[in-house]
């Protein structure tokens, strides 16, 4: 049977631990991830969250546990085949070479070519659908070198659009973006998982997670503190729960998702 038309989860993350050292990282974390869905990856910092993406990109391997990639133990898979399926955009990503925008978004497209290196017409249908996507085209021959921080992040998704992968995973896709190119990247992830890809994003950004993800992963101390459907985890006792602080949550009038707003815990004595 082909992985790829069953109706089982995507991803599966079973009962994994990672270490850093002596340091233990994330602690018996066991998720599904299902195609057709965006799922936001939530939690302060240092809560485990790009560990995780690491993980089911195979960047790094689990002390123990296992992640499974349409069914076969991630690592069952040639770099070739798992790149086939998985995409990362990370969260630090070095583009130290006059690189253009546009030969960015071609390195999407290695897991695809032949033995000569060359990108045939639908690679490069491939790497203009991306630009265009992330409304790169004005400065899709511009060298990163030159750009401005957000333009430098958006070229790193652009690569990973181009791949084409049926799994994406984007670490902090908005993080030094304006506030019209996040929504745009967060609606254009949306709009991926709609067409049957599995999306995973990790973000600070609440708000923005809850206009335009169906799930929610919350990670804190590197164990899952609660996942499900947006409407079910985005409440105030979860979010004071896993923030440390007072919660509430109410209607966005923009988006018709949910925001959240925060206050310090106040003192037992009262202060």
């Amino acid at each position: 049977m082909d992985e790829r038309q069953s109706t089982g989860p995507r991803l599966s993350v079973r009962d994994v631990r990672f270490k850093h050292g002596p340091q233990l990282v994330l602690d018996s974390v066991t998720l599904d991830f299902a195609p057709g869905r965006h799922y936001a990856v939530l939690g302060p910092n240092g809560a485990g969250k790009s560990t995780l993406l690491d993980l089911l990109s195979r960047l790094a391997r689990p002390a123990s546990g296992s992640i499974l990639v349409e069914g076969r133990n991630i690592s069952e898979y040639t770099p070739g085949g798992l790149a086939r399926l998985v995409s990362l955009a990370p969260q630090e990503c070095r583009l130290d070479f006059p690189f253009t925008i546009r030969e960015v978004a071609r390195m999407g497209r290695r897991p695809y070519l032949g033995r000569w290196g060359c990108l045939d017409v639908e690679d490069e249908r491939a790497v203009e659908r991306a630009i265009a996507g992330l409304h790169l085209g004005s400065i899709a021959d511009k060298p990163v070198t030159a750009l401005s921080g957000g333009e430098r992040r958006r070229a790193v998704v652009a690569r990973t659009v181009a791949q084409d992968a049926p799994i994406m995973l984007l670490d902090e896709p908005t993080s030094g973006l304006d506030v019209a190119q996040a929504l745009s990247v967060m609606a254009l992830m949306k709009r991926f998982a709609g067409e049957g890809r599995l999306v995973v994003t990790v973000s600070h950004d609440l708000d923005l997670a809850a206009a335009f993800c169906h799930e929610a992963v919350f990670l804190k101390a590197g164990r899952v503190a609660a996942a499900g459907p947006i409407g079910e985890c985005f409440t105030p006792d979860i979010l004071a729960a896993v923030y440390d602080a007072e919660a509430a949550v109410r209607p966005d009038p923009f988006l018709g998702g949910l925001s959240a707003s925060f206050r310090p815990r106040k003192a037992e004595n009262g202060s």
